[in-house]
């Protein structure tokens, strides 16, 4: 199920990015909308990381190290 569910996903983002790359050749009205879907999307994830990286001090974890 988790497979699943990842698979879709992953297909959702990669088609994001077809219409972006599309978008910016002039391709139709519903491609420049999924496009600008996908750009805001990306553009909150952005902003949380950001905000994340702010409240934790700017330091990375170390749990890896």
């Amino acid at each position: 199920m988790t497979v699943l569910i990842l698979s879709g996903v992953l297909v959702l983002v990669l088609g994001g990015c077809v219409c972006v790359v599309w978008a910016s050749r002039g391709g139709p009205r519903w491609v420049r909308a999924v496009s600008a879907a996908t750009l805001g999307a990306g553009e909150l994830v952005r902003r949380r990381n950001r905000n994340d990286r702010r409240q934790d001090g700017g330091q990375e974890s170390s749990l890896g190290d």
